[in-house]
């Protein structure tokens, strides 16, 4: 499936508009026939970065943001990688927790609500590198159970 290029606007404003016009209007459907809903409060979850470890999030992520167009994409492409989400709260596998992977290490991620309905909870470029010894963000996800 054929990912769009970049999308460049030059505010943060012009991004947030961007995400409530193409994702809060309407839910959008997966591949599968999942119906995803998108609140305008998770752009803020989206599309910020913390400055520094450990931190909320407070700064606007250009890379995050120009990949705007790609959550739908992910969403709807069937030759996307799938794995059970990771709760972090309980330190265990959520199977009502799916996450998508596309153009090698774009993530998105869904709560599932009902058996065909869920929510969106984020979407990010995963970390390739791992440091200190830790392996990569994409590899952590990639080493858990895949999504039936």
């Amino acid at each position: 499936m054929p990912y769009s290029l970049l999308v460049q606007y030059g505010t943060e404003a012009e991004y947030r508009r961007h995400f409530e016009q193409v994702y809060c209007k309407g839910p959008i459907k997966t591949f599968d026939g999942i119906t995803v809903r998108f609140h305008k409060s998770m752009f803020d979850h989206c599309f910020f970065e913390s400055s520094r470890r450990d931190t909320n999030k407070d700064t606007f992520s250009i890379k995050r943001a120009e990949r705007i167009d790609w959550i739908k994409k992910a969403l709807q492409d069937p030759s996307s990688e799938k794995y059970v989400g990771w709760d972090r709260k309980k330190k265990r596998y959520n199977k009502k927790r799916r996450v998508a992977i596309v153009m090698g290490n774009y993530v998105v991620i869904i709560q599932l609500t009902g058996s065909d309905k869920a929510n969106f909870i984020t979407a990010y470029l995963a970390d390739t590198g791992g440091s200190k010894g830790r392996p990569a963000a994409i590899d952590l996800i990639r080493s858990g159970p895949k999504w039936l």
